[in-house]
């Protein structure tokens, strides 16, 4: 019997990648969120702004500054979303590289394409909403904006007059200023309005007024104890009449029917009226999701940092290629509008194209000889060669040395 304690061989257990797996997707999910975050936030800043200018410039009611920036933002969603995506994967791999974590990585057995697979766990449901907004959710946001825009705009004149500017009618014949408006009551508080009738200017001031509806519709803007100047501008014979009640007519604006433009239209209706700009919007729709698969997977091998580089080098290359690849399909878009494409050569050409580069850049990650590596090594091999065959001959002249007496 032996001394030493027995024991039984253990098989080595396969390497699970569930470790692997939840640390990658977790990191792609903090940095796609803090991307996301940024990019939101630029983009809801920049269109407040905007929108707060038409407002002080009176082209716009104040009311409808919050619901136009919440329908405007989320026709910006598929692509900030397609953005995140890309730059959050760009971001994790190659934090990955400086750490030199992809080392570790490599070293165990997993290959640069078995990142593939975490990283399409986590861009299969950044996909999904993308395709939902880009083909449902943003074209009913911007069919809703128009909508609004159009009932702010068939407003009457009172109604539409922002409290403390100078507004005038849509009649060009009245000019209004209102310094307060009592919604909850119809009260107007310092009221100035002035009017041309028969070529003669009226100007009329008023502490306070009141909007007023007759039974058969008709809608009038009473001032209330106020002062009517009347006269022509630069003579002295102005007639000044202090009045109870003035009545002004308010004339009811027509409401402007919503046009359907191909940016506005839901996706069945256009594959229902296939024309050549609905057919270009169609493809821009369905090419939203399609390139945002192919950058998340183009990531991969743009994450590659060289330590003796610069570590931003990957980043702006990436960037460009977006750029590139993004201008890119709104050319061909138009070009389909314009009628200078066709559709199939449209809609997946300029994919194709980077889904065969995505394949080289992955050969070139994953290859163990590059060209560079060819030539650069051919030279070394000569020179070995040389070598051994000049030891070779020494070795010989050597032996014949001995047998010689």
């Amino acid at each position: 019997m032996s001394d030493y304690p027995q024991t039984h061989r253990i098989k080595s257990k396969p390497f699970r990648f569930g470790l692997f797996h939840r640390t990658l997707v977790s990191e792609f999910v903090s940095n796609g969120l803090l991307v996301f975050a940024v990019l939101l936030g630029i983009v809801v800043v920049s269109q407040l702004i905007r929108l707060l200018g038409d407002a002080v410039s009176g082209r716009l009611a104040v009311e409808g500054v919050l619901a136009l920036l919440g329908f405007s933002a989320m026709s910006y969603l598929p692509v900030l979303l397609s953005v995140s995506l890309f730059v959050s994967i760009i971001l994790t791999l190659s934090r990955c590289y400086r750490d030199s974590e992809m080392v570790v990585w490599f070293s165990a057995g997993i290959g640069l394409t078995r990142w593939i697979r975490p990283v399409l766990w986590y861009a299969l449901p950044v996909l999904g909403v993308i395709a939902l907004l880009s083909l449902v959710l943003s074209p009913w946001a911007l069919h809703k904006a128009e909508e609004f825009k159009n009932k702010l705009e068939s407003r009457d004149d009172v109604a539409a007059a922002t409290p403390g500017t100078f507004r005038e009618s849509r009649q060009a014949d009245r000019v209004y200023f209102i310094e307060n408006v009592d919604a909850g009551s119809n009260r107007v508080g310092n009221i100035f309005v002035q009017s041309e009738q028969n070529g003669k200017l009226g100007t009329m001031v008023a502490r306070q007024g009141v909007q007023e509806t007759l039974p058969n519709g008709d809608r009038f803007l009473v001032l209330l104890n106020g002062t009517r100047y009347e006269g022509v501008p630069g003579q002295r014979d102005y007639n000044i009449v202090e009045f109870e009640r003035y009545a002004i007519r308010i004339d009811s604006a027509p409401v402007k029917q919503t046009q359907l433009w191909a940016r506005i239209m839901s996706t069945p209706e256009l594959w229902r009226n296939r024309t050549l700009k609905n057919i270009a919007e169609l493809e821009w729709r369905v090419g939203l999701p399609i390139s945002a698969a192919i950058l998340a997977l183009l990531a991969i091998p743009l994450s590659y940092v060289n330590p003796r580089a610069g570590r931003s080098l990957n980043l702006i290359l990436a960037i460009v290629l977006y750029m590139l690849y993004n201008n890119m399909i709104s050319v061909t878009n138009a070009w389909v509008g314009q009628g200078k494409l066709s559709p199939g050569i449209g809609l997946w050409g300029i994919h194709a194209v980077m889904l065969v580069l995505t394949a080289l850049m992955f050969y070139r990650r994953i290859s163990m000889f590059s060209l560079r590596r060819l030539l650069g090594g051919a030279r070394p091999n000569a020179e070995n060669q040389a070598v051994e065959k000049k030891a070779a001959e020494n070795q010989a002249a050597a032996r014949r040395a001995e047998v010689q007496p």
